[in-house]
Parts: C-alpha cells; sequence; structure tokens
C-alpha cells in the first residue's frame, strides 16, 4: 500500500494513500537530532514514498528546509502551509532564530509562500493548506482570523495561486471540523487535513462531515491517526494527559485487537482509508525505525470481519 494512489476529485492528481507528516523532524534541532531527521527522510524516499507534508510553523522553518533537500528533483508531492509569517529574530534561541506572526491577508499567504519556496529550494507546492485557521488555535480571535481569510482576500490568494499553478489544490490544515464547516459555506476548497479527528478512538468526523464533503468533492487527508502517540503505546491523547473515557475505550481496542491478532498501529494505521474521502493518511514518526514500523503495519492484511466487529465494538 506504500505506492499506492487516490485520485484528487477536484483537482484530478493522484495522492499517495501514504504520506509522511513531517512536524516531528523539527522538533529537536541538536546536530544528531538533525542527522537522524536526515536519515529517515532518505530512507523514506528510498523506500518509494512520495507525499511529504511540512509548514513553516513546524521547527520554524527548519522542517520546509529538511523536506526540501530530500525531495528536490524528484518526482513527489509536497504540501504546505500559510497562515503564520517567520519573522527574524535575534532573541529567539531555538530552532531557526525567527518569531511566528499570524496573516491569513492576501498579501501575507502570497508572502508566506514565496518564503516558504525559498525555505523548501523548490519552484511550486502542490498542495497549500491554510493552517489552523479555527478556535482550537485562536480562541475568541477565530472569527477576526476567519474575517482576515475571506474579506482580507486570503482565500482569494490561494484561488490565485492555484489558477496560475504554483500550487494544484488548496484547502485547510487543522485540528477541528467546525472550521472546515464554516468555510465551505463560502468557497470551494480540493482539501482538508483533519489531524486527530477521524481515528480509532475519536470518529467526530463520520457525524455527517465526510457525507458533507463528498457532496461538493472535497476530499480529506488524515493527520494524527495515532492521536500523538496513545494508539501505538504512547501515554498522551492529542498531546494532553489521556481522559479517563478515552482510557476504558483505549484498553477495549488494546484487548480486541490482541483477540484477533492485529496490530493496533496497523488497524489505526488503515482505519481512517475505509472511508472513500480520504485520501491519505500522513503519520508523523520520529526515527527510521518508526518509519519502517508505519510500512509494517500499512501492509498487514486486516480481514473484514475485524473491521466489522470493531464497528460494533467501537461504535461513536
Amino acid at each position: 500500500m506504500i505506492g499506492h494512489t487516490r485520485t484528487l476529485t477536484r483537482s484530478g492528481f493522484a495522492l499517495p494513500e501514504l504520506g509522511l507528516g513531517c512536524a516531528t523532524l523539527a522538533f529537536d534541532a541538536a546536530p544528531e537530532s538533525l542527522a537522524k531527521a536526515r536519515e529517515m527522510l532518505a530512507h523514506a524516499v528510498d523506500a518509494g514514498m512520495t507525499y511529504f507534508d511540512t509548514a513553516p510553523f513546524y521547527g520554524s522553518g527548519l522542517s520546509e528546509r529538511l523536506v526540501g533537500d530530500a525531495v528536490r528533483g524528484k518526482n513527489i508531492v509536497v504540501s504546505g502551509k500559510v497562515g503564520r509569517l517567520l519573522v527574524p529574530d535575534g532573541a529567539v534561541s531555538t530552532h531557526m532564530p525567527f518569531r511566528v506572526e499570524y496573516d491569513y491577508s492576501h498579501d501575507g499567504i502570497l508572502r508566506s509562500v514565496e518564503d516558504s519556496l525559498q525555505r523548501l529550494g523548490l519552484s511550486h507546492i502542490d498542495i497549500l493548506f491554510a493552517h489552523d485557521l479555527g478556535v482550537y488555535t485562536h480562541g475568541e480571535n477565530a472569527p477576526a482570523r476567519l474575517a482576515e481569510f475571506f474579506d482580507g482576500g486570503g482565500y482569494r490568494a490561494l484561488n490565485s495561486l492555484r489558477a496560475d499553478g504554483t500550487v494544484r489544490a488548496i484547502g485547510l490544515g487543522v485540528n477541528e471540523i467546525a472550521i472546515c464547516e464554516q468555510v465551505m459555506e463560502r468557497g470551494y476548497f480540493d482539501l482538508f487535513l483533519l489531524a486527530g479527528r477521524h481515528t480509532l478512538l475519536e470518529r467526530t468526523a463520520s457525524h455527517g462531515f465526510f457525507e458533507a464533503c463528498a457532496k461538493v468533492g472535497t476530499d480529506i487527508v488524515i493527520g494524527g491517526p495515532f492521536n500523538s502517540g496513545l494508539l501505538v503505546g504512547g501515554q498522551t491523547y492529542n498531546y494532553r494527559a489521556v481522559p479517563e473515557g478515552i482510557a476504558a475505550r483505549h484498553q477495549k481496542l488494546v484487548a480486541y485487537c490482541e483477540a484477533h491478532q492485529v496490530d493496533i498501529g496497523a488497524a489505526a494505521l488503515q482505519f481512517p482509508l475505509r472511508e472513500k474521502v480520504v485520501k491519505s493518511v500522513i503519520p508523523g514518526p520520529k526515527t527510521t525505525s518508526e518509519l519502517c514500523q508505519i510500512f509494517d503495519w500499512m501492509e498487514q492484511d486486516i480481514s473484514t470481519p475485524f473491521w466489522d466487529g470493531l464497528a460494533e465494538l467501537n461504535a461513536p
């Protein structure tokens, strides 16, 4: 399944079912960590992975530089993000010397894309997501950011970039469904990158949202399929302490998978792709060994009776 692709409904190009989320590459800028990140990226390319997702926010531009060096000159789909500008600041002591400023306006998005192309060392970005445009990130300021995006010309800028071929598809990259539903009322989007909202432990995306996307031809990429690690042996759920109710459901899932001799990681990785509207899933491994484990999970054969029983066990 590593080389399998699905065609995007609106833009018509093929997106690999398995992509690489590159946020974790830049969590640590120590030389040994960067060496491991480059090793993992090289292994991903050598193994045939052809979809990489990055953003200016990931390591303040460091992820983009690492990804660009790995994919330059190769036939690889890259998705990037806009909404945060990186401003030079000598007072910043971690990662790259930039501070973040939110900007979803027309000119801000055009500047963000130009800066990203420089860091990536690429002539174009295949997919461009407006990053974290919602309450999850902006709280009470979310309506103002949404107005900046639409009334301030951000959406118009994305459309212009798609029209002139700088990008091939546009959408949102977010952790919540509500903002996707809001923007669908005001514009046309090729796809949404939705992190953590359609997993073995959380299926809120299935409650009508996917059906609404399918009706208008908007596809889905699923990020965070392991809910920040809980589904593969971690101790956090969506980067926070695990709620009691989630812990109980997790234990049931673990027991069910063990009883059927299916790795829970394999089930978590393949689960989102059972929806037709989902075109790709992009986990974010930190090491080459974790990436190899993902390859194994992606190839694991999981029977229809397993999925049928799972639906009954963990119905939303």
